[in-house]
């Protein structure tokens, strides 16, 4: 619900962001929503700041979609998960053989062809 009340924020500060996990404390007083920005370290901390100063209006729409009487006040933190497994993946790839495909069409020819002693 948070994900798509995200887009209808009218403030500039807040870029592209992608819910990436909540987590309610146990009276559900409160809950941290951990977002992934697309953007320089800049950018991230204004998104922050306007998500933080939008949260507010995000617990008003929370409310009415939960229909409950209390409802979490809305911390927001960046989740750094995502740009990890991009700067990962960076890594693999430059580690990766350039051709890596080949080994494993030869090994699928091989399997799908019985050579002479297997007949």
């Amino acid at each position: 619900m948070l994900s798509e009340a995200l887009p209808t924020l009218k403030d500039p500060r807040i870029g592209f962001v992608t819910v990436t996990g909540v987590r309610t404390s146990t009276d559900i007083s409160q809950a941290a929503v951990f977002v992934s920005v697309l953007g320089s370290d800049r950018e991230q901390a204004r998104t922050l700041e306007g998500l933080q100063s939008a949260a507010g209006v995000l617990q008003a729409q929370v409310a009415r979609e939960l229909g409950t009487r209390r409802t979490p006040v809305l911390t927001f933190e960046y989740d750094p998960a995502i740009e990890r497994g991009v700067r990962l993946t960076k890594l693999i790839d430059e580690l990766a053989p350039a051709d890596s495909s080949a080994p494993l069409e030869e090994a699928e020819r091989d399997d799908a062809e019985p050579d002479e002693a297997e007949r």
